[in-house]
C-alpha cells in the first residue's frame, strides 16, 4: 500500500517536476509529497473505520477489560500494537485519536503512541542485519517499556484532562452511567446508513481541525530532511561526554523521518565513530519526539500534556543513552 505513495511521490518529483533525486531540494520535496499524501489519506481511512465501528460495537466490555485490574494488560498491548504497526509518528496520530474517541484509557492510548514510532517490523530487520540479534532485542524490549511507563505515569496523573476539548468530551460519559448506557443502546440500534453517516460526519470534524497541520508539520520536516547535517553530529558528538547524550537527543528534534529511515543513519554514525548509546539517543529523539509530530499533536493535546511528553522522553531516552555508553 504505501508503494503507491513512494511511486506518487517519485512521479510528481522527479518526472513531473524534474528535480534532481540528489538534491536537497529533491529529496525535500519527495518527502513532503509522499508523507503528506500518505498520512493525509491514513487520516480519513482509519478515522473512518474506527468512527464506523464506534456505531457498530460497544466498546463498553473492552473498555472495561482495560481498566482496573487488567490495567496492566492494556498497557501491554498498547505498546504492542505501536510495535506491530508500520506507522511513523504522524501516521500514528489517527489511530490514537480514534483509540480516545472510543474512551479507552489514556494511558493505554499514550503507550501505543510512544511505542509506535519507535519500533516496526522493518526496523527489527535492519537494525537485526546490521547490529545483530541482542543488540535489536535490547532495542524492542526498551522501545516497549518506554510506551508502558509512560502509559502508567499519565494514567496516574489523569491525563485526559489535558486533551484538546473536543477529544477530553469523550472521557466525560464514564462519569455518567446513565448517558453510557443510552449510548450504547443507541449505536447498536443504528443501520449501516446511519453508521455511514456518523462514520463520515465524525472524520470531516476531526480531518478539518487538523489538516493544515499535517501540511504545516510535514512540511517543516520536508524542509529539514533534505538538509540534514550529519557531518556535524559526527564532528560533535563522537567523543562520549556525557552531555553528548542529552545534546544528541534535542539536536534531533527539528528532524522528522521515521523508524525505518533512521537505521541507516544510525549505522553511519556508528561507522564514524559516535558511541553506540549517544547514537540511538539521537536516532529515538529523531523519531520520538520530532518537531514536525509534536505540531500535529498540538491540535489534540494541550501545551500540558505536550510539555510532559516531551520532558517524559527527553530524560527516559537520555538516560537510555547513558546505560548504552556505560553497557558498551
Amino acid at each position: 500500500m504505501f508503494e503507491f505513495f513512494t511511486q506518487l511521490a517519485d512521479w510528481l518529483t522527479y518526472t513531473i517536476i524534474g528535480l534532481d533525486p540528489n538534491t536537497a531540494m529533491g529529496i525535500g520535496l519527495h518527502f513532503f509529497i509522499e508523507d503528506t499524501s500518505k498520512i493525509l489519506v491514513l487520516l480519513v481511512c482509519l478515522i473512518y473505520g474506527i468512527s464506523y465501528l464506534r456505531a457498530s460495537l460497544s466498546v463498553d466490555k473492552v473498555r472495561d477489560y482495560l481498566q482496573g485490574k487488567n490495567r496492566g494488560v492494556g498497557y501491554f498491548l498498547g505498546s504492542l500494537f505501536g510495535a506491530i504497526t508500520p506507522f511513523c509518528s504522524c501516521s500514528s496520530i489517527p489511530l490514537f485519536m480514534g483509540f480516545v474517541s472510543a474512551r479507552i484509557p489514556i494511558g493505554v492510548t499514550i503507550a501505543f503512541l510512544i511505542t509506535s514510532p519507535l519500533i516496526n517490523e522493518v526496523v527489527v530487520i535492519m537494525l537485526g542485519s546490521i547490529l545483530g540479534f541482542k543488540f535489536t532485542l535490547m532495542y524492542i524490549i526498551i522501545g516497549m517499556l518506554l510506551g508502558i511507563l509512560a502509559g502508567v505515569i499519565l494514567d496516574m496523573c489523569k491525563a485526559h484532562r489535558w486533551l484538546q476539548p473536543f477529544l477530553a468530551k469523550a472521557y466525560q460519559q464514564d462519569e455518567n452511567t446513565s448517558t453510557q448506557v443510552t449510548h450504547d443502546t443507541q449505536t447498536i440500534a443504528m443501520t449501516y446508513k446511519e453508521r455511514h453517516e456518523f462514520a463520515v460526519n465524525e472524520t470531516s470534524a476531526i480531518v478539518k481541525r487538523i489538516w493544515k497541520w499535517v501540511i504545516i508539520g510535514v512540511g517543516l520536516g520536508a524542509f529539514i530532511h533534505g538538509f540534514v547535517p550529519a557531518q556535524w553530529f559526527e564532528q560533535n558528538l563522537a567523543n562520549g561526554e556525557w552531555w553528548t547524550v542529552p545534546l544528541a537527543t534535542l539536536s534531533a528534534i527539528p528532524i522528522y523521518t521515521n523508524a525505518s529511515g533512521v537505521v541507516p543513519i544510525m549505522a553511519s554514525l556508528i561507522d564514524k565513530g559516535m558511541p553506540l548509546g549517544t547514537t540511538l539517543a539521537f536516532c529515538m529523539g529523531a523519531v520520538a519526539v520530532s518537531l514536525p509530530e509534536f505540531m500535529m499533536l498540538k491540535q489534540v493535546m494541550q501545551y500540558r500534556l505536550l510539555g510532559v511528553i516531551a520532558g517524559y522522553l527527553f530524560v527516559a531516552i537520555s538516560i537510555t543513552g547513558w546505560l548504552f555508553n556505560a553497557y558498551y
